[in-house]
């Protein structure tokens, strides 16, 4: 037994020191001087969702080791973001929502000018939740049934006499969803679309739930509310009368394979880039194409923000413990992106 033990301790070592020899590799091979991106500044763009920080930082992280000049991340809300990476002012976001952001997507210039590919993240559900204990109590599980004034005034938090519903930061995707749904629904007359800064008004919403009172409130996955109001246990989901969304997502039908309709099309976060970026840098264009993140560890790293652990620094960790976990992951993004470049 003890023998075998060694032999196995030995197998283990043997397979790091080749991992890390691989590594070493890789980058030797390339050599500092050769790296693709050696030279090039690189701006991305986020949100002002902290929480997007992570995603971002690991692309970031990515095209440093292919030697970009990442700069520093601005905070720029989406219909914005969408415009200055068009033009050049910046180079990608990581979070772009498609197809919540085709909007501002063919807005920007669409595929002339733009380039996304791949699938960063996904897929993503949103849509309106309520308090399980009010839904139960007044069996309530469609949207549509908050057209009655007497259910509506359940969730008044203004004392207007209409519901109030925690919605979208100005400028969000969202944003043209809810307030699309809200004249298709015909739920102007009861519900109000409570709008702000989203963090500010979520913290508002958990406290109102914490001390018992009913909440109407829009979130999306993956983000930490979910793990706090838990759907099933704390909250549910509400389904909608029939899909009806804005501008080019008009045609699509949100009901999914078990016949639920949350309103909301599923997701997927794509890396969204200057076109001719992408086309001048293929190393960096394969790595948008191939970056794959799981749902599960960006809700993991966003429970640790909720949890207290969200400066920068922090996010900074996370994100390179995340490397080292997975490092068998980003090496092979990172050989793709160099095998493009060599093309």
């Amino acid at each position: 037994m003890k023998n075998q033990a060694k032999h196995v301790r030995a197998m283990l070592a043997g397979a790091v020191l080749a991992l890390g020899l691989a590594s070493a590799v890789c980058a030797a091979d390339a050599g500092a001087d050769a790296l693709p991106g050696k030279g090039i500044k690189v701006q991305p763009l986020q949100s002002s969702i902290a929480e997007e920080t992570f995603q971002t930082l690991l692309v970031s992280r990515a095209l440093e080791t292919l030697g970009y000049e990442v700069q520093a991340i601005k905070e720029v809300e989406y219909p914005t973001a969408h415009i200055a990476i068009a033009n050049g002012d910046a180079t990608f976001m990581a979070v772009h929502w498609d197809p919540m952001h085709s909007d501002f997507y063919n807005s920007a210039g669409g595929d002339a000018k733009l380039s996304r590919s791949g699938a960063y993240a996904g897929p993503a559900a949103q849509g309106y939740l309520i308090d399980k204990a009010t839904a139960d109590k007044y069996n309530i599980s469609n949207i549509d049934q908050l057209r009655d004034p007497t259910l509506a005034k359940l969730f008044d938090v203004d004392g207007d006499g209409k519901a109030d519903l925690t919605g979208c930061t100005p400028g969000w995707g969202c944003e043209q969803v809810i307030e699309h749904q809200l004249s298709a629904f015909k739920l102007r007359e009861t519900v109000n679309h409570v709008q702000g800064s989203y963090a500010a008004l979520i913290a508002d919403t958990i406290g109102r739930y914490q001390r018992g009172q009913p909440i109407l409130y829009y979130t999306w996955t993956p983000y930490w509310v979910s793990g706090v109001l838990r759907p099933g246990v704390d909250v549910v989901w509400l389904q909608v009368p029939f899909s009806s969304l804005p501008g080019t997502q008009s045609k699509l039908d949100t009901r999914m394979a078990d016949g639920s309709n949350y309103g909301f099309a599923m997701n997927t976060a794509r890396i969204v880039a200057n076109k001719q970026f992408a086309e001048q840098n293929p190393a960096a264009a394969k790595l948008f194409e191939v970056m794959q993140l799981p749902v599960a560890d960006i809700n993991a790293q966003n429970q640790r923000m909720r949890d207290g652990q969200g400066t920068a620094k922090d996010i900074a960790r996370h994100t390179d413990a995340w490397i080292e976990w997975h490092r068998p992951i980003y090496d092979s993004w990172i050989a793709q992106a160099l095998a493009a470049a060599k093309k």
